[in-house]
């Protein structure tokens, strides 16, 4: 009885209701900037256009857009998996070195043994590329490696001697997807290391004071304190980063100049954007890559979601759940 009375007690007193109103809003612009188009996505993957006008009369098809990306040998379904193993290797490129230099420069700022001068302006400055637009910096790289042979990375290397000949880089697959991915990586790191510098601040400081009392070495503090403490934003991290470079467009779009090698720098976005958009006007496999493209990133976000989870307290709150039905079951007893 005393356990009833204390479950109604608690009940009485949850403002649970008052969360439920503040995130309200939050759903109601998601119903309809997000799952609406969604929804309407998967019913016009259903349909093929009769031609290529911008009016073609529309007819159903079932899933046979879908049969037509992943299973029927064709262009298009070649198309579309180089398209996906474009997307993987510009993301894993600009990934790897992004996770790798924010994570380095930020246990370095946060570091209170190191006294490094002039550490505010080069967060400020770290952070920058990430407030200029992926137009804008794509552009610029444009310009400094630009099809012609005078660009001026051809002129600034002819006159220091280094290279005989004009190096047409944009000619190249390899330099090509290189330069995407560096230009994503740049971008992209500063947000990152904010982000792991303010979960490495959140750390308690007495990890490190044990640590260093104990003669842990640096590596050693990061390997089993400032790592294991700092996960829950490196799975964050990893996740956003996941999402985006399956979704990155702009960047790569602008590199396709109309070149035979452009098929090595198209990723699923530019895919489905020059489907729906090109001559071709396949709205309805160009919706169908873009659920494709959805399935694709919530199977791996829940992936990587359920490797990185505590299984520890995944375990303990089974087990809390358990025993207070046990106890509610007791209670009405």
């Amino acid at each position: 009885m005393m356990a009833s009375a204390a479950n109604r007690r608690i009940r009485r007193l949850s403002y649970a209701k008052y969360g439920y109103m503040f995130i309200l809003p939050f759903f109601l612009v998601y119903f309809i900037f997000s799952l609406y188009p969604l929804l309407y996505t998967f019913y016009i993957s259903t349909f093929r256009a009769a031609g290529t006008a911008v009016d073609a009369e529309m007819y159903y098809v079932g899933f046979e857009n879908f049969k037509d990306l992943l299973f029927i040998d064709s262009p298009v379904r070649t198309q579309f998996f180089q398209a996906i193993g474009n997307t993987l290797i510009l993301w894993i490129c600009n990934f790897i070195p992004q996770i790798a230099l924010s994570l380095l420069l930020a246990v370095w700022f946060t570091d209170n043994r190191l006294h490094v001068p002039g550490k505010g302006f080069f967060k400020v400055v770290m952070y920058m590329p990430n407030i200029i637009t992926a137009a804008s910096v794509a552009t610029l790289f444009l310009s400094l490696f630009g099809e012609t042979q005078y660009n001026p990375v051809n002129q600034i290397l002819l006159s220091w001697g280094w290279i005989q000949e004009p190096i047409t880089f944009l000619q190249t697959y390899q330099i090509k997807r290189g330069l995407v991915s560096f230009i994503l990586a740049w971008m992209w790191f500063g947000n990152t290391m904010v982000m792991l510098m303010a979960s490495i601040m959140g750390i308690n400081p007495s990890l490190f004071e044990a640590a260093q009392i104990d003669g842990a070495n640096s590596g050693q503090v990061f390997a089993h304190i400032t790592v294991p403490s700092i996960r829950p934003m490196l799975v964050y991290v990893f996740i956003t980063s996941m999402i985006g470079g399956l979704q990155m467009f702009d960047v790569p779009y602008l590199f396709n100049v109309g070149t035979d090698i452009d098929k090595y720098t198209r990723t699923i976005a530019i895919y489905i954007f020059e489907r729906y958009s090109g001559a071709t006007r396949d709205y309805g496999r160009s919706a169908a890559a873009s659920i494709i493209l959805f399935i694709i990133t919530g199977i791996l976000g829940a992936i990587v979601f359920y490797i990185n989870s505590d299984k520890d307290e995944i375990a303990e709150k089974k087990r809390r759940r358990k025993e207070a039905k046990r106890l509610k079951g007791g209670a009405g007893f």
